[in-house]
């Protein structure tokens, strides 16, 4: 279950739906996970990744722990696969299958560098010419305009 931070002069937390929290292109809010033992890990959002396994459509998240993770870089991501619970509710879980994870993670990079290029292209096209430049050039004492 994953949880949201809510300012009211205090940090509390609140359990939201997961899918609620991914899938809301306007947070910017850190995700609070509770893992088995209870311990709280808060980590930011990388993307939202659809990725078809074994002929399953699946929903991957990639997520940057703000908090130290043994084991984990500070510049490292972890894939988690977005699942349901016995009670029908959405939870995520740590992929734990790492081919899928770097299937994932590859499919993240093609859809950045996608995205970058679209991102080129769209400020070429707003992107006034430049204007013209006169050169003044000397030949033989005459002096011509291009």
């Amino acid at each position: 279950m994953a949880e949201k931070k809510v300012e009211n002069n205090k940090e509390d937390l609140r359990p939201v739906d997961i899918l609620d929290v991914l899938l809301d292109q306007d947070n910017k809010d850190p995700i609070v996970l509770v893992d088995e033992t209870g311990k709280q890990l808060t980590f930011e959002q990388v993307a939202v990744i659809p990725y078809e396994v074994r002929k399953e459509k699946r929903l991957y998240c990639v997520l940057k722990p703000l908090d130290k993770i043994e084991g984990i870089g500070d510049d490292e991501a972890i894939v988690f696969v977005v699942d349901q619970d016995k009670d029908g509710n959405s939870i995520i879980k740590v992929e734990e299958d790492e081919e899928v994870a770097i299937a994932v993670f590859d499919k993240y990079y093609d859809l950045l560098e996608e995205a970058q290029k679209q991102e080129k292209a769209e400020a070429k096209k707003t992107a006034k010419p430049a204007p013209k430049k006169t050169t003044t050039s000397k030949v033989a004492g005459k002096t011509t305009k291009k």
